[in-house]
């Protein structure tokens, strides 16, 4: 039997918890693979566990279950040794919305001019880095173009929670912002579970498309538990009744091989916004 696998995940809600007991059981009773899952309460927490090296006072994983951002900042302060192993097929495509209340004053990035944008937590790539890095190429600069209203909400978990984003949806519909950025899947919440009136708001911006989360492996371990790792995951099979309700849980169809492309732009973004500076010892 191979040793055991450490692998980190973020505890951004109840359900992590019923998630990686079923994807635990799986790599145990069905992989036949001993992996244990260590729950972190951010992800600035489990990427140092993914750097840390033998000898210092952190737990050490294996295996992160990243967000883009934790992703990038892993790589980068590992001088690009970490290695990405496997995503799911609804990380690719990701795309940052720009919400106003129909018939209302913005309806146009133009319209944004002078007036107020909600933002979600400045860690959360799709509520906040890439708007904000995607509206400064279209000639809209923070603070000099447009004012904001930033919900740091749940800081360290990188929007997962989606807290930020119901504030930002909360504060276009009561007035206190003229407009808001959310992801694309919070969007598509609103829509089809009408978590709000039906017709209230109006989409006037999407931004190019990103990738979201990413299998990290830290860069010393061993390829071919790496390998038995991936091995397990693409064995999962919606169409297998055992491992749907943990794919449903997760939000996924199929873990997939890394697509690396489509995170080019949150590295720029996040460089450029101070998040690859590495925290001090």
């Amino acid at each position: 039997m191979s040793r055991t696998i450490w692998l980190g995940a973020v505890a951004y809600h109840p359900k992590v918890v019923s998630i990686w007991e079923g994807m635990r059981r799986y790599f145990h009773e069905e992989a036949r693979l001993p992996v244990e899952v260590v729950l972190f309460q951010s992800y600035e927490a489990q990427v140092a566990a993914l750097l840390a090296m033998p000898g210092e006072p952190l737990p050490r994983i294996d295996i992160g279950w990243n967000t883009n951002l934790a992703y990038i900042q892993a790589d980068a302060w590992s001088d690009h040794r970490c290695r990405p192993i496997a995503m799911r097929d609804t990380d690719v495509g990701w795309t940052s919305k720009i919400v106003a209340v129909t018939g209302g004053p913005v309806a146009t990035l133009a319209d944004l001019k002078n007036r107020t944008l909600a933002l979600g937590s400045r860690d959360s790539g799709h509520a906040a880095i890439l708007p904000v890095y995607f509206l400064q190429h279209e000639g809209l600069v923070e603070g000099k173009d447009y004012r904001t209203l930033r919900f740091d909400t749940d800081l360290g978990k990188h929007g997962d929670t989606g807290t930020s984003e119901s504030d930002v949806v909360r504060a276009v519909l009561d007035g206190r912002a003229d407009a808001g950025t959310i992801g694309s899947p919070f969007w598509n919440a609103v829509r089809t579970e009408r978590l709000v009136p039906e017709g209230a708001l109006t989409e006037i911006w999407t931004s190019p498309p990103f990738n979201h989360c990413m299998f990290t492996a830290r860069s010393d371990l061993d390829p071919s538990l790496e390998q038995q790792f991936a091995k397990a995951l693409f064995g999962m099979s919606y169409d297998n009744p055992a491992h749907r309700p943990v794919l449903e849980a997760e939000g996924l169809h199929q873990w997939i091989a890394p697509q690396l492309a489509a995170y080019a732009e949150l590295r720029k973004a996040s460089a450029h916004q101070g998040f690859l500076t590495q925290p001090s010892a």
